[in-house]
């Protein structure tokens, strides 16, 4: 029998096809194994848990798992009994229920996931091996429970738990995230379509209901809508300080704390707010920045973002239109200063619906950190009249020409800024069919549920329209039939 080991956070012993990690970037002093170790599975991306008993291995550092320790957690045979498949995360509990509440709780499973005698050990980290981290236990016993049984019974769940490892889940907040996962996955199912089903599936999706006038994508985007959560006044409270209101352009559309990327350079002012949300790509965690079409007033804030988080390209959606105060925030030649920022235009290219220019930025306070090379892609196949940008071949070009950027130039390290006018809709469509582009790639199957849903954790409106959502699964078909 091949075993998973649980241990306490420092080092990885024996060996493994991958590890899946729940503890934060930086918790009691510790750094995540996938910062120190490239072997293992990487962050946001699936990982398969084998049906295997867990060792927990002392607080000294990782040891070969012996009979005693095995003997010990013997129990663990008892409740671990058929975990499919969970996400490697990068900054612990609170992260993982902000981006992936519907992945964990069966999302994510798809047709292809490896068999365990397919794999190696699986190494399930938890810092100083604490289990009030494993709530995925919980979650997946009770996954288990109602598709045998039909009910689920949480409270006597974790009770038994807890007589068997006393705090399995600690916090009152960890007790509601297990029904609000089990709830959205008795509501959601599996949406994840393997790339051969895809067109017949989508077909068969538009199909028209005569008797309720639905289909079933309308109703699988009205379940989109139910589980989006609301953001509350204290969720948005560093954007709401009267000193930044004037830094946002909708009071309706504000970025949760959370995931916002605080200014690090310094200009002069106290605040270090932009209107802006940190987003996760398939593989890559926050390798997007959405934000709003810059202000007259937050330039120089837009600038001192591309800088600080080390962006390599701009993507740009909606008109320079300055009755909206949306400004042109680029030079067409020479350079434009804002503050210590000085961004120098390099060379502009159109082709067809996309007009590329590349900027090269740099910190005139701090000449030793040198310069950084922005390419900023402004797409014109999106009339600001249109839901939907006027075709999905332009558009699909428009990401694989950000992806080729991205890659050739900074290795696909890169963060990407995606900006529309309110950093909305617009904004989530590319960002959905970006990530619906890399599950093509990567596994061969498509989840646009799972995509906008995981967005929207972070900003509720991204992909705010129908016809936006069913845009991300034309687009995906597209990119199927061009190879």
């Amino acid at each position: 029998m091949q075993e998973a080991v649980l241990t306490s956070g420092d080092g990885l012993a024996g060996r493994g096809h991958g590890y899946t990690s729940v503890t934060s970037l930086v918790e009691v002093g510790r750094v995540p194994h996938w910062k120190r170790f490239s072997t293992v599975a990487s962050p946001a991306r699936p990982a398969h848990l084998l049906h295997t008993p867990v060792a927990v291995v002392p607080s000294g550092g990782p040891q070969p798992p012996n009979r005693e320790v095995l003997q010990v957690l013997a129990w663990w045979l008892e409740i671990y009994r058929d975990i499919k498949e969970i996400v490697s995360f990068t900054s612990g509990l609170a992260r993982w229920r902000a981006y992936h509440t519907h992945g964990p709780a069966g999302g994510l499973l798809g047709e292809s996931s490896p068999r365990p005698d397919q794999l190696g050990p699986w190494w399930f980290t938890a810092v100083l091996g604490r289990p009030d981290r494993l709530l995925l236990i919980v979650i997946d016993i009770m996954l288990d429970m109602a598709e045998r049984e039909g009910v689920v019974d949480i409270y006597n769940c974790v009770r038994g738990l807890r007589s068997r490892r006393v705090n399995m889940v600690q916090t009152e907040e960890q007790y509601v995230f297990i029904h609000d996962a089990i709830l959205e996955a008795c509501l959601c199912g599996d949406t994840t379509i393997p790339a051969s089903q895809l067109r017949s599936v989508y077909y068969d999706m538009n199909r028209l209901d005569p008797q309720t006038n639905s289909s079933p994508i309308k109703e699988e985007f009205r379940t989109l809508n139910m589980v989006t959560p609301t953001l509350r006044v204290e969720d948005c409270s560093i954007a709401l300080l009267p000193r930044n209101h004037e830094k946002n352009r909708c009071m309706d559309v504000l970025p949760p704390d959370r995931c916002l990327p605080f200014l690090i350079t310094i200009d002069g002012e106290s605040s270090n707010y932009i209107n802006a949300a940190l987003m996760d790509s398939y593989k890559q965690p926050s390798a997007f920045i959405v934000t709003q079409h810059p202000l007259p007033n937050t330039v120089k804030d837009f600038w001192r973002l591309v800088l600080d988080y080390h962006c390599t390209s701009i993507v740009m959606l909606n008109d320079v239109d300055p009755a909206q105060l949306c400004p042109q925030y680029w030079p067409e030649n020479g350079v434009h200063r804002h503050g210590p920022i000085q961004v120098e235009f390099v060379s502009a290219d159109l082709e067809e619906d996309i007009i590329s220019r590349i900027f090269r930025i740099y910190n005139a306070a701090r000449p030793q950190d040198g310069y950084r090379m922005v390419q900023q892609f402004q797409f014109l196949g999106w009339p600001m009249y249109r839901d939907t940008p006027m075709s999905k071949r332009s558009f699909l070009k428009l990401i694989r020409q950000v992806d080729k950027w991205q890659e050739e130039y900074d290795g696909g390290e890169g963060r990407t800024v995606v900006h529309c006018l309110n950093g909305g809709g617009r904004s989530g469509t590319f960002c959905a069919i970006s990530i619906v582009c890399e599950m093509l790639q990567h596994q061969r199957s498509v989840d646009v549920f799972h995509a906008v849903k995981t967005l929207r954790n972070n900003k509720p409106n991204m992909v705010d329209l129908l016809d936006q959502y069913k845009f991300c699964y034309e687009v995906a078909l597209e990119y199927l039939n061009s190879g």
